[in-house]
């Protein structure tokens, strides 16, 4: 099997047939080419799923010519088995993510009814959540420290406004705004990157309709500690570049028009939050602002879908079993109002009281 057909194929739509037959290499690219609305990261896990997939059919089957309709009800099984052997069990994580680009594919072809006669995707995932079984989350640990970040970013001393130090003092600043939107809103870091300054409109609308996992919009709010700093930063930055949030770097190179090449990437988003966070000793990444602002909301009194629809998840179910551990303030609060001492019973038994 051809690993340039599997990640570079030029095939657009369906695969064409070879003898009434496709061939996997084929309707790998074939695939792949119909995914491009999907986000950056979603295309990325299924290329990289799919090359360990034709990995897994060469040494497997030994044949660069398998057809689609050849491959068995167990085949997903069969990859994840080859997997597991490959990268061992305390690596689940990974070989699930192979894995997912694989089941991807399946779908596809059924949904095109190239696999074999009477064989469903249906059939292949139920075969295969027998196998890989229940999926567990391990509950994030979040460092109670975040909000040492901020208040070590908002302490920073600027840089004098001098042509030398105009690069630092606008990192600082960008910075400041950025840690402190993260911690606002919620927000993933591919959306941070993606926001423009129209979106808050620099800086003074307190919510902004964002365009986050799955291509779904929802609304999400900003603090006015946020938007303070959002303003700072333009106001310094003092251009019209679209994004709000750029590189300051001698290697950016020069701008165009609208600023678009300029922009910070979700890596640098995340490498932001992490320096930062190094700085006062807190172990932190961009997704624990998220899951940080979902617990705050929740040990607070949020209802369980407020927080689904500031976070954009798709189901509640996620919410849930992602965040309902969270609550541990309230449980105990009510540990506290409610429990009874030993002594405090005995001595309501030796009252008469039961």
């Amino acid at each position: 099997m051809s690993r340039d057909l599997v990640l570079n194929g030029r095939i657009s739509g369906d695969p064409v047939p070879v003898d009434g037959a496709v061939t996997v290499a084929a309707a790998c690219a074939a695939f792949l080419q119909t995914q491009v609305v999907r986000s950056p990261r979603t295309l990325t896990t299924y290329r990289t799923g799919l090359r360990r997939w034709a990995e897994f059919l060469r040494r497997e089957f030994g044949d660069d010519e398998i057809y689609v309709n050849q491959l068995p009800a167990t085949i997903l099984e069969q990859f994840y088995a080859w997997l597991l052997r490959h990268h061992g069990r305390e690596r689940r994580a990974t070989v699930l993510t192979y894995l997912a680009g694989a089941r991807a594919l399946m779908r596809y072809l059924d949904r095109r009814q190239l696999l074999a006669p009477g064989l469903s995707y249906e059939q292949m995932r139920q075969q295969l959540s027998d196998v890989v079984g229940r999926s567990t989350y391990r509950t994030p640990r979040i460092d109670r420290g975040i909000p040492l970040i901020l208040e070590y970013v908002d302490g920073l001393q600027l840089p004098e406004a001098t042509p030398q130090t105009r690069r630092k003092r606008l990192e600082v600043l960008r910075d400041r705004a950025l840690l402190h939107t993260l911690f606002s809103t919620g927000l993933r870091r591919a959306e941070v990157a993606g926001l423009n300054r129209t979106d808050v409109e620099d800086g003074w609308a307190r919510r902004a309709l964002v365009t986050g996992k799955g291509d779904k919009e929802r609304i999400v709010f900003f603090g006015e500690e946020a938007l303070t700093a959002i303003r700072a930063y333009l106001d310094e930055r003092a251009d019209r570049y679209v994004p709000l949030f750029l590189r300051h770097d001698k290697g950016r190179g020069q701008p165009r028009r609208d600023g678009e090449n300029l922009r910070l990437s979700p890596l640098s988003v995340w490498r932001v939050a992490k320096a930062a966070g190094a700085a006062v000793n807190v172990a932190v990444s961009t997704h624990h602002f998220r899951h940080h602002k979902a617990s705050t909301l929740l040990n607070r009194g949020a209802r369980l879908e407020q927080v689904q629809d500031l976070l954009g998840h798709a189901s509640p179910e996620t919410t849930k079993r992602i965040y309902a551990h969270y609550e541990v303030e309230a449980l105990q609060e009510a540990f506290d109002q409610y429990s009874v001492s030993p002594a405090e019973q005995a001595a309501a038994l030796r009252a008469g009281k039961r």
